[in-house]
């Protein structure tokens, strides 16, 4: 035989004969594949005859004897989901201990625990067991105090859990964990009157955060102040202080102080923007003469000696 045909062979046995026998096999109850978080239950004539629980291939021969090859055509097979589910109950109504409308969501989470009491004991489990979380949470909770089911929302899970759990069993459901999601007020009225005092408080907090921040700003502020004019009148009240202690310093040698005199004395000339005539030593006829005929311009003759004298500055006239 040439590779050509042992290929061709090859390939109608497994992409083709395989999968049509395995589809018969199937068909007539030979195997099953039961997969991971489910079970497979089989019915005939209104009994159940096996039960596969373990993931896997089973063959159902072995599993179910002779039976199995006639339930599939005159039985039936249920498929199970046995993981966990949950469900959420929304704004279930109770009252409180005073009388104010509320409502509770209650979220609780399940499995199936028996699965021939899941299919035969009720024809709607899962409608059952919300219809039992719904009446014990109305029976249990309410005519609480109102400050009680604001708060105490873990007591009351465990509230409703216990009184559940023994009647779900009975329908093939086990109760995992309840908890209580929401606690809220049914009546619009009240809704809107708990809405404008927490409106109305925050609008008070945040006035009051408002009034203490300037306040601190004012004591911030005025402290700054004081604390400022004090170190200015403290600098002012030294400064006489420290200026006499440099004129005696200074004063201590006469030339030095004499220097320092003439500069602050040409200093003030200078600063005063007129005019400066400067008058030979001895020339006191002219001094006479330039003073009698012009009045505005400065003249110095008390200070025109001192002009001449080398290295020194001519003083103003005054």
């Amino acid at each position: 035989m040439s590779t050509l045909a042992v290929a061709v062979t090859a390939f109608v046995v497994c992409f083709v004969l395989m999968p049509v026998l395995g589809g018969l096999a199937r068909i007539l109850g030979l195997y099953a594949i039961v997969e991971e978080g489910t079970r497979h239950v089989y019915v005939l004539f209104g009994k159940v005859i096996g039960t596969l629980d373990e993931p896997g291939l089973h063959l159902l021969l072995r599993e179910l004897g002779p039976r199995a090859l006639i339930a599939g055509w005159m039985g039936k097979r249920h498929v199970l989901d046995m993981r966990m589910d949950q469900e959420y109950l929304r704004s279930q109504p109770v009252n409180s201990e005073e009388g104010a409308p509320m409502g509770i969501g209650v979220w609780y989470e399940m499995f199936i625990s028996d699965p021939e009491a899941y299919l035969f004991r009720n024809a709607d489990p899962r409608g059952s067991l919300a219809a039992n979380v719904s009446n014990a949470t109305v029976r249990c909770l309410s005519n609480m105090p109102l400050q009680e089911m604001l708060e105490t929302r873990h007591t009351m899970s465990q509230t409703v859990r216990s009184e559940v759990s023994s009647k779900s069993s009975e329908w093939g459901y086990q109760l995992g964990s309840v908890y209580i999601r929401k606690v809220h007020f049914r009546d619009a009225g009240m809704i809107r009157q708990i809405e404008e005092k927490v409106i109305n408080r925050l609008r008070q907090v945040t006035s009051a955060i408002k009034q203490d921040g300037a306040n601190q700003v004012s004591i911030i502020t005025s402290t700054a102040e004081r604390e400022a004019a004090i170190e200015f009148a403290r600098a002012a009240g030294m400064r006489p202080s420290i200026v006499g202690t440099a004129l005696h310093e200074i004063a201590q040698d006469p030339e030095v102080a004499e220097a320092l005199f003439e500069v602050l004395e040409t200093e003030r000339v200078l600063a005063g923007e007129r005019r400066v005539t400067l008058i030979p030593p001895g020339a006191t006829a002219l001094g006479a003469l330039l003073a009698a005929s012009v009045p505005t311009p400065l003249s110095l003759p008390a200070a025109a000696t001192r002009s001449t004298t080398p290295g020194a500055a001519p003083a103003p006239k005054k």
